[in-house]
């Protein structure tokens, strides 16, 4: 199976809508053991990608992850933004067909330049907790050939158990590392908005 960026309208929007409904309680997390502007960020720049989404629909893949990276880096600031922006930038280089294998083989490949970007990984309390996993559950999901809607709820699960394994991490990234300790039971921001984007994007491909 296919799916073309024409998808891409309805999805900023779902993604847009699901940061806005659960924004007071991220900037709670944020609060906590961040600086407190991850959603306001993340915010700005889907705006900016949803002025977009009519010009990027009518693009292929690598252009449209192109056009996403290069948007996102000029409207979010903050860490948050130049990871984001290298996500989008290495599924453009990455890019090989529109089947979910390629795209997988793609995504996995864009999750590494994040981690190369933001010297981190798994178990450091970031949004690498989702992505890593998420990243190797649709590799392996895809191989295996499972159906979209058996992939997707799949992967819904996966990036909710890696928001709630940040609880119990110790963070040694950003200013929540500066807190020791005091960062232990608590919920990573960007961990939580990623997964947000996860359950946003499943449902929309799944009724798309």
């Amino acid at each position: 199976m296919t799916i073309s960026p024409a998808i891409f309208p309805p999805l900023i929007r779902a993604v847009q809508a699901d940061i806005a409904a659960n924004a007071e309680a991220v900037t709670e997390l944020d609060q906590a053991i961040g600086d407190g502007d991850h959603v306001f960020n993340l915010q700005r720049g889907l705006q900016a990608l949803a002025e977009q989404a009519d010009a990027i629909a009518p693009l292929d893949w690598p252009a449209a992850w192109q056009k996403i990276g290069m948007t996102v880096m000029a409207a979010v600031g903050g860490a948050s933004g130049s990871l984001y922006a290298t996500l989008f930038i290495a599924l453009h280089k990455h890019s090989r067909d529109s089947s979910v294998s390629g795209f997988a083989a793609a995504f996995a490949a864009a999750v590494e330049a994040v981690k190369q970007r933001g010297k981190a990984d798994v178990g450091e309390k970031t949004m690498l907790d989702v992505w890593v996993p998420v990243a190797l559950a649709l590799q392996q999901d895809a191989e295996a050939g499972k159906s979209l809607d058996e992939l997707l709820d799949h992967l819904c699960q996966v990036a909710a158990a890696g928001v709630e394994a940040t609880r119990d991490m110790l963070a040694t990234k950003g200013r929540a590392s500066f807190l020791g300790e005091r960062s232990l039971g608590h919920i990573d921001a960007g961990a939580k908005t990623a997964q947000l984007i996860v359950a946003a994007v499943a449902r929309v491909l799944k009724t798309a």
